[in-house]
């Protein structure tokens, strides 16, 4: 039970403050993958979500899990040619540690560079030549592999060399992805252990002799909301066709990233993370009848970034989104700190003016915009999607995180914990489960917990706080994603089959 200085609210209440922002503005903002205006000419380089939550293995290893996505909006199944990860973008993903969380800068950097090559050139059929038995066999011509290095302050070293990109997710060539083997089936739900994996993924993971594990391949999207409606000024998520999940059928490129606790100094700290995408600052294009297509040099230089989700897209004004791409966390506090304390959005929503102004529990969680995750805090608890094909939640699992009513979750801590976990922008003494902000998991509902937030004051112990009960469909009505999450390592759901989709389609699993 609740208590009685936490307030809980019907989602209803939470929907009629979002309706009021169509009297008051007719502009919106999500997180629609899709964030400032330069990066979106550049989908390879484009990061679309990052993941970071504290993990362990069956025989007692304890990790935090980072994952990076790029590649919005990947079509399944297009030919002749396929998305890929980018052999000339330097892809980062940045972990810091002690003071340097608060400063917002790297501790260690784990870069991933990407090879791309082809086992035939004189054929039209780019991808594959046949049915792909295993990964990076005759059949997968076109074949990326990768390396994985860590940088701190004492140097650089190689943790994985040569690692093989699984193919995507085609169809008839591509079986062992999809349900029974069969290309004709949609993608196989998430599962509960390694051996249920399926063969491309299972054969696509590395391990080192410190216990790293790394993945990186195509993966389904695993963002769901309403962003149509968004867009669309339509706040109350109504109407036909609904609930639709902007991102369901798409996929996207992840890179998942198992980090031994040891490795980053034990587990009694916080953690912050984020990621960025580079490219080197000059390319010199050339006649592509020599075969070389052009050439770059010089140093990298960031075009993408992506802490939390939804700061970019949600409250950095658009006049400042590439300056954003372009900055490091470090730079966070002085040039975009005024937009979590003054929120657009709240205006835009007719929030009271209170809500407004002076949001410092807002700006502990965005600023700087490093996913927060406290390493003391038990394992997150892992979402398995609704589909009765996928594995079931963990028990405590709620997508929610906090603002969930369940028993194990705003249930069960007092109101002045709940306020401070917020403003901390993480949980202390294991007393919540990891979920947004404390850490992001595949399967959190970020737009709902987000808008929460918003509406909740934070600041303050004794103000009232909005909830949702675990039963109710949310703020934009998607309360799931359209496949079921795996419950081991990579975590990521199965990517869709190009012969075997839907878009939008929340029916099949209801």
């Amino acid at each position: 039970m609740l208590t009685s200085r936490f307030i809980t609210h019907s989602v209803t209440a939470a929907c009629a403050f979002l309706a009021l922002g169509l009297a008051t503005s007719q502009r919106a903002r999500a997180s629609s993958h899709q964030d400032a205006p330069l990066i979106v000419l550049d989908p390879a380089a484009n990061t679309t979500d990052v993941y970071a939550f504290r993990s362990n293995r069956a025989n007692g290893e304890k990790y935090l899990t980072v994952a990076l996505a790029v590649y919005p909006f990947e079509e399944p199944g297009v030919g002749p040619n396929k998305w890929n990860f980018d052999d000339k973008v330097l892809y980062q993903i940045h972990v810091a540690t002690g003071d340097d969380v608060a400063a917002g800068r790297p501790t260690i950097s784990y870069s991933f560079r990407f090879k791309t090559n082809y086992k035939n050139t004189n054929t039209i059929l780019q991808s594959y030549l046949g049915v792909v038995e295993h990964v990076a066999d005759a059949n997968q011509n076109l074949t990326q592999r990768y390396s994985v290095t860590k940088t701190t302050a004492a140097g650089t070293v190689t943790i994985f060399q040569n690692v093989a990109v699984p193919p995507n997710n085609q169809g008839l060539v591509t079986p062992f992805y999809n349900k029974d083997n069969n290309g004709n089936q949609p993608a196989k739900e998430g599962v509960a252990s390694r051996s249920e994996l399926d063969r491309y993924t299972t054969e696509a993971v590395a391990k080192d002799a410190r216990g790293y594990e790394v993945f990186a391949g195509q993966r389904d999207d695993g963002f769901y909301a309403d962003i149509q409606s968004i867009f669309d000024l339509d706040f109350s998520f109504s109407g036909p066709d609904k609930p639709f999940d902007s991102q369901s059928g798409f996929n996207v490129h992840t890179i998942v990233l198992n980090i031994p606790l040891s490795e980053l100094g034990g587990s009694e700290q916080v953690a912050g993370v984020y990621a960025t995408t580079s490219r080197q600052q000059v390319r010199v294009l050339r006649d592509t009848s020599n075969g070389t297509g052009g050439t770059e040099s010089g140093n990298f230089v960031q075009v993408g970034r992506q802490g939390n989700p939804l700061f970019c897209e949600a409250f950095v004004p658009i006049k400042d989104k590439d300056l954003y791409n372009e900055t490091d966390p470090s730079e966070d506090a002085t040039l975009f700190k005024k937009y979590a304390l003054r929120p657009e959005l709240a205006a835009i929503l007719g929030l009271p003016e209170n809500l407004r102004t002076n949001r410092t529990d807002l700006a502990a969680i965005f600023i700087p915009d490093l996913i927060k995750v406290d390493l003391s805090t038990r394992r997150a608890r892992l979402a398995g999607g609704t589909n009765p094909d996928a594995a079931p939640d963990d028990p405590g699992f709620n997508r929610l995180g906090i603002f969930g009513g369940g028993p194990n979750h705003a249930g069960g801590p007092t109101p002045d914990v709940l306020h401070s976990t917020f403003q901390k922008a993480f949980v202390n003494n294991g007393t919540l489960p990891g979920s947004w902000p404390n850490g992001y998991r595949f399967g959190d509902d970020v737009l709902d917990i987000a808008v929460l937030a918003l509406l909740s004051d934070l600041r303050n112990p004794a103000s009232p706080t909005l909830a949702i009960a675990p039963a109710d469909p949310g703020i934009d009505k998607v309360d799931h994603n359209d496949i079921g999450y795996n419950k081991v390592f990579p975590y990521a759901a199965t990517p869709h089959n190009g012969r075997n989709h839907e878009h939008h389609d929340l029916q099949r699993d209801q």
